[in-house]
């Protein structure tokens, strides 16, 4: 007999709400070579919001592998030959649309903060000329709302991972009928 009674601790499982729709997370090797597929399965998943306009089809997908190579790009997800790439897709709140992107964590040979950053103001000539830098803008311009956050947001957990994400919010979506749900959102 215990002097100290046990009590079961709560149960703490967070419910989605019936209107949520999550797809199965994909996991990809940090190669750039890896984005063609990438896209294909984006644009395959999305295939299930039946009233989803082509155009937001495109710029999701799009949006996608401008994170995809960034991840590749700006993380150990492209340093390490065994680095991998998360992508995954839900609808948080009715007609919304949310894609992340997690990375590997912080390169080991940066010498600075790799965390995403929209570039400095340049001039229409710095534009023309620069090779990189436009992905963070386009990921603005076509996203209702953009953001990044660590993977663990606690001080000594720094550097294992980003979670990019782009939300995209639309007039309505309706969800095919599968395992995961279905029915107007």
């Amino acid at each position: 007999m215990a002097i100290v009674p046990h009590t079961h601790a709560p149960d703490h499982t967070i419910n989605r709400p019936d209107n949520e729709h999550r797809w199965q997370s994909r996991v990809y090797p940090g190669q750039l070579s890896e984005a063609r597929q990438v896209r294909t399965d984006l644009h395959t998943d999305l295939a299930s919001l039946l009233t989803l306009p082509v155009e937001a089809r495109e710029s999701m997908v799009l949006c996608v592998s401008e994170m995809f190579a960034n991840a590749c790009d700006h993380s150990r997800s492209g340093q390490d030959p065994e680095g991998r790439v998360v992508r995954t897709l839900d609808t948080p709140r009715p007609r919304t649309v949310r894609i992340s992107v997690i990375d590997d964590g912080t390169r080991t040979d940066a010498s600075s903060d790799s965390s995403p950053k929209v570039p400095r103001r340049r001039t229409r000539k710095e534009w023309d000329q620069a090779e990189r830098g436009r992905g963070l803008l386009l990921l603005g311009h076509l996203a209702t709302r953009w953001g990044f956050r660590p993977v663990l947001d606690f001080p000594f957990c720094a550097g294992l991972g980003t979670v990019i994400w782009a939300e995209f919010t639309l007039p309505v979506l309706n969800c095919g009928g599968d395992s995961a749900g279905g029915g107007a959102l």
